[in-house]
């Protein structure tokens, strides 16, 4: 017996509806999984900062490392900073000024100075497409020998290492064996393979420039017969040793960072480098110029975290307000510096003597504002900020 035709008609029309409401919950579902995805992906892309470093064993890494460790907050509105392992020296450079995802970097001070060098017309206003944020540590000039060879002198022709091909120790070495007029086979191996290379004399020493002390050194043993070469006017005389410490820091290494390397009581003379963290300079109504500036201050505000021994011993030589020649300082960071400065001024009593104006004016000076002449709206306009600020210090 068939079914009445209209109750068929209905149980599909039925049938259609709920396909129909099924689809809809299916789009509705997947636009919300969607939603979701986007806003996820954004919020994980409006906190994170990058720093590009040279590699897993400099220290340049591990402060990157421990500023990650300080500084993330992976909260929606925090701040997350990913390490990136790059190449060194000048390259290092490089990816900040021109690859993509990349914001910061730790490079050394010379480098504007040697691309400049290399190639004047590209790199003609690199100091105001990189800028400084603050001066991390030193690096000090590393040349590890074998106990045969007791000075530079006894390198000339000899198999040295430059460690890799372009990184700053390489770029370094070739401005200091140049410079002293020592002509040496070149190698560039890693440190793991030089270090492998110098026990089995297949080199006569190694370079590394990196701050002290250099976690692959300091495994070295009395038993592996090696020691660092001096780098001073008493240990190479008739070298032109005068101006490449001129160039570079006058430095030392101590038994404290390599006790089985360096003897007690004793330090071995070298040259340094000031590690720099730097950055791109964004437009200052960009999101990435945002993110680096709110970075700025959360790095700059926990600055205690990092120097209470926990940290690495380098930090103890970081110092936010040092001036480097020949760069310019990200402004975020500028600000930041100016009005520490006027904080400990006021609270050491300068600004309750009444004298506002002459404070004023070291604020001017020591802000990006101060390299430019200002109009009197900006001088006004500056002055309230300055006066809001003084009033904001006085009720903390």
């Amino acid at each position: 017996m068939q079914m009445p035709r209209p109750v068929h008609k209905n149980m599909v029309a039925l049938s259609l509806l709920f396909f129909a409401m099924l689809g809809v919950l299916n789009q509705a579902t997947a636009q919300q999984s969607r939603n979701t995805y986007d806003e996820k992906r954004r919020e994980a892309n409006d906190i994170s900062v990058s720093i590009i470093v040279a590699g897993l064993t400099c220290t340049c890494a591990r402060f990157a490392e421990d500023i990650r460790n300080v500084v993330n907050n992976l909260k929606p509105d925090g701040l997350r900073v990913l390490p990136v392992l790059g190449v060194g020296g000048l390259q290092t450079l490089n990816d900040v000024l021109f690859l993509k995802g990349i914001d910061m970097g730790v490079v050394d001070e010379d480098n504007l100075k040697l691309l400049k060098q290399r190639n004047p017309a590209l790199y003609s206003d690199i100091e105001q497409r990189v800028q400084y944020i603050a001066k991390l540590y030193n690096s000090e000039f590393h040349v590890l020998a074998r106990n045969d060879v007791q000075s530079y002198e006894d390198l000339n022709g000899k198999k040295v290492n430059f460690n890799l091909k372009d990184s700053q120790t390489d770029v370094t070495a070739d401005v200091v064996f140049s410079g002293l007029g020592i002509n040496v086979e070149r190698s560039y191996y890693d440190n793991d393979e030089a270090i492998r290379r110098l026990r089995d004399g297949e080199i006569a020493a190694m370079i590394i420039l990196t701050g002290a002390p250099q976690a692959a050194l300091v495994k070295l043993t009395s038993e592996d017969h090696m020691h660092f070469l001096p780098l001073d006017e008493q240990s190479l005389p008739g070298r032109k040793v005068a101006p490449i410490l001129t160039t570079y820091l006058p430095s030392a290494l101590t038994h404290e960072e390599y006790p089985a390397l360096i003897p007690e009581g004793t330090s071995v003379p070298t040259i340094g480098n000031r590690a720099l963290l730097v950055t791109y300079a964004w437009p200052g109504d960009s999101p990435r110029y945002a993110r680096v500036a709110k970075f700025v201050r959360e790095f700059f505000g926990k600055i205690d975290q990092f120097q209470s021994g926990a940290r690495h011993p380098k930090w103890r030589e970081f110092n936010a307000e040092a001036e480097i020649p020949g760069w310019t300082r990200f402004k975020p960071a500028a600000d930041w510096v100016a009005e520490h400065k006027v904080a400990r001024a006021r609270s050491s009593g300068v600004a309750q003597s009444g004298d506002i104006s002459a404070l004023f004016e070291r604020y001017v000076q020591s802000t990006s504002t101060g390299q430019k002449t200002l109009s009197d709206d900006e001088r006004n306009a500056l002055f309230a900020k300055f006066e809001q600020f003084l009033a904001s210090q006085h009720h903390q």
